[in-house]
């Protein structure tokens, strides 16, 4: 079966990154069909009707987003959520052309931001692949299911993504990180901190007023932060970043730091590994913005748990 590209049409660098990708696709004589996204949800549901009549291919030409949904796609939720997904078709694969405005996980998987020229000859010319661990997201009361491939933030991170994706197109022309340190900036300014009691693999690790909580699968978060500098997206473990009590001075200093992983040595900043994390707020109005992959999927309550080795990515 021929590869199915899925591009994200709403993005300015990824409609600009396509022409070079189909031109070099078309060179090497790769049989593909494609798809153009039209809205959010869609690469999702392209994604697994394309594995579910046959094809064993992916490419994402998008950001870390649009990698999260096509990701979705190749997972089917049981009717019991209490139940992990099940793979459509575990010997697929997914390839990444990264044109998004952090490319974090790519940028994880490589531990820099590799050309888009690089990851264009790793779906020519495939020299190895690698099972990546994924999260299984339940949020809004644990009701609502969904798949994270590389972190997910709350509280000031979450409110960050709300701010980055509302920003207008003059923001487009800024690097990834300036518009995520910006949007952060003004997340800070109207930020308040609220009861949060997390758990992992059962045990407490908080119950207190939080600023910030991560869970993290791949090495960078939010346009090139190091969120847990531990964090491996194959080994089987969750990396949850904790910080409670800080000023509103003190987080925008750690602000500085979090691109090299500073910050951990903050002792009010703390990092614990597990498999099933469940983070609760228990007031209507406490209830925190959960971003995952960029994308804003629904408010706590919500719980994590990883999927081990559950998908192919090409590399």
């Amino acid at each position: 079966m021929p590869t199915l590209v899925i591009i994200n049409n709403t993005a300015a660098k990824a409609r600009r990154a396509w022409p070079l990708v189909k031109k070099e696709l078309d060179a090497a004589g790769i049989q593909f069909s494609f798809y153009e996204t039209r809205s959010a949800g869609d690469a999702t549901s392209q994604a697994r009707a394309a594995l579910k009549s046959g094809v064993n291919t992916i490419a994402v030409v998008g950001g870390d987003g649009t990698l999260s949904e096509v990701a979705e796609g190749f997972f089917e939720f049981n009717d019991d959520l209490d139940q992990l997904p099940t793979a459509i078709n575990p010997e697929a694969r997914l390839a990444i052309l990264p044109a998004g405005t952090g490319d974090d996980f790519a940028r994880g998987l490589r531990g820099e931001r590799a050309t888009l020229q690089s990851w264009i000859d790793t779906l020519i010319q495939p020299a190895s692949e690698i099972q990546v661990d994924v999260l299984y997201g339940r949020c809004d009361g644990f009701d609502k299911a969904f798949i994270c491939l590389n972190a997910s933030t709350m509280g000031i991170g979450g409110e960050t993504a709300a701010r980055v994706t509302a920003q207008g197109n003059v923001w487009r022309k800024f690097s990834g990180e300036f518009r995520f340190v910006a949007a952060a900036v003004g997340a800070l300014a109207v930020w308040r901190e609220r009861r949060v009691r997390i758990t992992v693999d059962g045990r407490l690790v908080s119950d207190s007023p939080m600023n910030l909580i991560g869970v993290a699968n791949g090495l960078y978060a939010g346009g090139g932060m190091m969120l847990s500098p531990d964090a491996r997206c194959d080994d089987g473990k969750l990396d949850v970043v904790t910080a409670s009590g800080l000023s509103r001075g003190q987080v925008v200093t750690e602000l500085a730091r979090v691109h090299r992983g500073g910050h951990i040595n903050n002792p009010k900043v703390k990092i614990t590994q597990g498999e099933i994390v469940r983070i609760e707020t228990f007031m209507l109005q406490d209830a925190m913005p959960i971003e995952a992959d960029g994308n804003l999927r629904g408010l706590t309550p919500v719980q994590f748990q990883v999927i081990r080795g559950a998908l192919k990515v090409l590399v």
